[in-house]
C-alpha cells in the first residue's frame, strides 16, 4: 500500500482534511502524494469538493453541509490505506521550448558564475534532465518541477523582482520552475517560453497538472525559433 504509519490524517478547519506523507520535501513522498491525490480523485465520494497537493501534503475539501467531520475522515483513512502501488498512470510527458539567457534569461551568467560553471554547462544540466510537476502555485497555473540537478542548485534573489514576465523558467533553492502570469518573484530567472501555462478561457485552465512529466528544450535567438 501506498500509505504507512508516519501518514497523518487530520482535521484542517471546519471543512477540510489534511493529509501528511512526511515532514520532509523529497521524491519518494511526492510521489505518493501523486499517487494519492489521483486516487483520490478517482474514488472521490459524494460531500467533497476538491485536492490541492503539495510537495509532501495534500489538502481534501468537503461540504460540512453534506458530510460531517467523523464519516469524512473515516471515508479518506479507508481510502489513502487501500490506495495501491500501480493504480496510477504515468503522467503525460510535455515538452517545453525555452530561449536561455540573455533577455530571457537575465540572471544565467552570474548563476553560472556562482555555480563555477560555463552558460553552456548551465543550459546542458537544465534541459538534460526530466522533472515532474510536483505541486502548483503561487500564482494560477505556476508549476514546481523536482528533479533539478544538484550542480544547479542556487538561493533565491536576495531582493524578489517587482514582476516577472510569464514564461520566465528560474531556479530557486533545488527547484525549477515555471511562471505562469506576470508577477513579483524572487527566483533566478535563466531563460523563458512562449507555452502559455495559464488561460482562463480555456476549457482546461492550467497548461500542467501535478505527476506531469517536463523536458526542456533549448531554442536559439529568439522564442519560437528551433534549435
Amino acid at each position: 500500500m501506498i500509505a504507512d504509519e508516519s501518514c497523518q490524517i487530520i482535521p484542517y478547519g471546519d471543512s477540510a482534511i489534511f493529509i501528511i506523507i512526511d515532514s520532509e520535501i523529497n521524491a519518494a513522498s511526492n510521489l505518493k502524494v501523486q499517487h494519492i491525490g489521483k486516487w483520490l480523485q478517482q474514488n472521490m465520494p459524494t460531500g467533497f469538493t476538491e485536492i490541492i497537493p503539495a510537495y509532501s501534503s495534500l489538502v481534501i475539501t468537503y461540504d460540512p453541509l453534506q458530510i460531517k467531520l467523523d464519516e469524512a475522515l473515516s471515508l479518506i483513512k479507508s481510502l489513502v490505506k487501500n490506495c495501491p502501488h500501480d493504480s496510477i498512470e504515468t503522467g503525460r510527458l510535455l515538452e517545453v521550448p525555452v530561449v536561455y539567457g540573455g533577455e530571457f534569461g537575465e540572471d544565467l551568467a552570474s548563476l553560472a558564475n556562482f555555480l563555477g560553471l560555463s552558460e553552456e554547462e548551465v543550459i546542458h544540466l537544465h534541459s538534460q534532465v526530466e522533472y515532474t510537476v510536483a505541486m502548483m502555485g503561487f500564482t494560477p497555473g505556476f508549476v514546481y518541477l523536482s528533479g533539478l540537478d544538484e550542480r544547479l542548485h542556487m538561493p533565491r534573489k536576495s531582493t524578489p523582482r517587482t514582476l516577472v514576465p510569464a514564461g520566465s523558467v528560474g531556479i530557486a533553492g533545488g527547484q525549477t520552475g515555471i511562471y505562469s502570469i506576470d508577477s513579483p518573484g524572487g527566483w533566478q530567472l535563466i531563460g523563458r517560453t512562449t507555452l502559455v501555462l495559464f488561460d482562463p478561457g480555456r476549457e482546461k485552465p492550467f497548461l500542467f497538472e501535478p505527476g506531469d512529466r517536463v523536458r526542456f528544450i533549448p531554442r536559439k535567438a529568439e522564442l519560437g525559433l528551433d534549435a
